[in-house]
C-alpha cells in the first residue's frame, strides 16, 4: 500500500512533465516563426524560415491567416483557430493523433496570424513508459526488501513464542526441569521470565507436597506398631493372624507410599505409564483377603472368570486399590449376610472388572462418581479412585442396578495385548464413549 501510494503519484508527475516538455518544445519552435512574421509576411519567406528553424519537424508548423491563406498542413479545427485568434495568449487544442499549440501573432494593424505547432502523442508520452518501468522495478525491489526484513523480524518473534509454547507443553507433560531463554519483544521476554518463575514454584510446591505426604505417611507407623503389639496379645489365633496379615499389608502400602512420595514426579509418571498387570491375578489375590472377611460376616461371595489371564495397562497396586475401594464399599454400606460377586471378562479389546452386590444399590450414580460427593458420611473418594484408574487405562466406569438386586459397578480397562476393534460403530469402543445412561452401553455392562 505504501509503494502504491508513492508509485501512482510519481507516475502521474512523470506523465505531466513529459507533456510540459513537449509543449515547451512547441513554444520554442513557435518563437522562431513569430520572429520571422514580425519582419515579413511573405509566404515563401515564412516557409523558408520554418524549414531552416529545425526542431521536431517543419511539417508540424502551420501559419494561418497569412495574406488570406496559410502555410503548412491544416490540422486544427476552424473553431479552435478562430478562438486562438481572439486570444492574447496561446492555447492548446486536441487534434487527431496529438495536440495543437496555437499562438496568435499580430502582423500589422487589423490582421492577426495564428501559428500552429502539432505535438504528436509520441512526444507527449516520450520517456513515460521507461519511467513507469523503472518505478515499478524499484517498487518490486522495495516490496521484497520489506518482506525479507519483516520475515526476519517476525521469525524472531515467532521463534520466541514457539520456544515458550514448547516449554509449556513439556512442563505439562511432566518435565519439571524445562526452562526457557527469554528473547524477542519485551512482552515475550516478560512471559518467559514469568514462565521460569512459575516452573520453579511448581517444582518447589510439588517437592513440599511430596515431603508432606511422606511425613504424614510416616506418622502411620506408630499406630500400626501399636496394632501389631495388640494383635500379639489376642487369644483367637485365626483373628490375630488375620489382623497381623492386614497390618503387614498396610505397612507395605505405607512404605510404598513413602517411596513414591519421595520419588521425582517425572520418574513416577514414566514408571506408571510402563507398568501393567493381570487383572484376573489381582482379583484372585484380593479375594483371598476379602473372602475371609466375607466368611466371618456370612456373606456368600464368588469370583467369576479369573482363571484366564486379562492383562491391562495399569500398575498392580493401583488396580488392587481400586478393587479394594469397590469391595470396601460393599462391606461398609451393605448389611452382613449380603452376597457379592466379582467377575472378570475380556472381549473387543477391553477387560471388564465387575463388582456386584445384593444390597440396596446406588440411587444417584452420577453423584457417586463425583470426587468428594457422598450421602453416607464418607470422604467420597472411593469411586473417584476407581474412575481415575479406569481413565488411566483408556476405559470408563458404569454404575447400574445388578442382577443380585443391588449395585453393579463395571470398570472397563483397555486390553494390554488385544487392540481395540474400530470396525463397527456398534462396538464396545463406541458404547463406552456414550453416556453411562445409554441403553446399549447398559446392555454390554449387563452381559459382562
Amino acid at each position: 500500500m505504501v509503494v502504491l501510494a508513492f508509485l501512482i503519484p510519481l507516475g502521474l508527475v512523470v506523465q505531466q512533465l513529459a507533456r510540459e516538455r513537449a509543449i515547451g518544445e512547441a513554444e520554442r519552435q513557435t518563437a522562431v516563426v513569430v520572429a520571422v512574421l514580425t519582419v515579413t509576411t511573405d509566404p515563401d519567406a515564412v516557409g523558408r524560415a520554418i524549414a531552416s528553424a529545425g526542431g521536431p519537424g517543419p511539417d508540424r508548423v502551420t501559419v494561418h491567416f497569412l495574406n488570406g491563406g496559410q502555410v503548412g498542413p491544416d490540422r486544427a479545427r476552424a473553431d479552435d483557430i478562430q478562438l486562438a485568434a481572439g486570444q492574447e495568449g496561446p492555447i492548446v487544442a486536441g487534434v487527431a493523433g496529438g495536440l495543437s499549440y496555437l499562438e496568435p501573432v499580430v502582423v500589422d494593424e487589423g490582421r492577426t496570424a495564428v501559428v500552429e505547432v502539432f505535438i504528436p502523442d509520441a512526444d507527449l508520452q516520450r520517456g513515460v513508459h521507461t519511467a513507469w518501468y523503472a518505478l515499478s522495478g524499484v517498487a518490486v525491489v522495495l516490496v521484497f526488501i520489506s518482506l525479507f526484513v519483516g520475515d526476519r523480524l517476525a521469525a524472531k518473534v515467532v521463534g520466541s513464542a514457539r520456544a515458550l509454547a514448547g516449554a509449556s507443553a513439556r512442563l505439562g507433560e511432566g518435565d519439571l526441569q524445562v526452562r526457557v531463554e527469554p528473547s524477542g519483544p519485551r512482552e515475550l521476554v516478560e512471559a518467559g521470565l514469568a514462565f521460569n518463575v512459575m516452573a520453579d514454584r511448581v517444582v518447589a510446591l510439588l517437592s513440599n507436597e511430596r515431603e508432606l505426604v511422606a511425613d504424614l505417611s510416616h506418622r502411620l507407623r506408630t499406630p500400626l506398631t501399636v496394632l501389631r503389639l495388640d494383635a500379639e496379645t489376642l487369644d483367637d489365633g485365626r483373628a490375630a493372624e488375620r489382623i497381623r496379615h492386614a497390618i503387614g499389608a498396610l505397612e507395605s502400602e505405607v512404605d510404598k507410599l513413602i517411596r513414591a512420595a519421595r520419588r521425582p514426579a517425572s520418574r513416577v509418571a514414566e514408571a506408571t505409564g510402563q507398568q501393567r498387570c493381570d487383572a484376573s491375578e489381582v482379583v484372585r489375590e484380593r479375594m483371598v483377603f476379602w473372602s475371609a472377611l466375607a466368611g466371618d460376616q456370612q456373606r456368600p461371595c464368588v469370583a467369576v472368570g479369573v482363571a484366564r489371564p486379562a492383562p491391562v495397562p495399569v500398575p498392580r497396586a493401583e488396580l488392587a486399590a481400586a478393587l479394594d475401594a469397590l469391595l470396601g464399599n460393599v462391606f461398609r454400606y451393605t448389611a452382613q449376610g449380603t452376597p457379592f460377586e466379582v467377575a472378570v471378562s475380556r472381549r473387543d479389546g477391553y477387560v471388564a472388572v465387575r463388582v456386584e452386590d445384593g444390597g440396596t444399590g446406588i440411587p444417584d450414580p452420577d453423584r457417586a462418581l463425583r470426587r468428594g460427593a457422598s450421602d453416607r458420611g464418607s470422604t467420597g473418594l472411593g469411586l473417584d479412585i476407581v474412575r481415575r484408574v479406569a481413565q488411566s487405562a483408556r476405559g470408563a466406569v458404569n454404575i447400574r442396578p445388578g442382577r443380585l438386586g443391588g449395585a453393579s459397578v463395571v470398570m472397563l480397562l483397555a486390553d494390554a495385548e488385544a487392540p481395540v476393534r474400530q470396525g463397527s460403530r456398534f462396538g464396545l469402543v463406541g458404547r463406552i464413549s456414550r453416556e453411562p445412561g445409554d441403553r446399549r452401553w447398559k446392555r454390554r455392562a449387563r452381559e459382562n
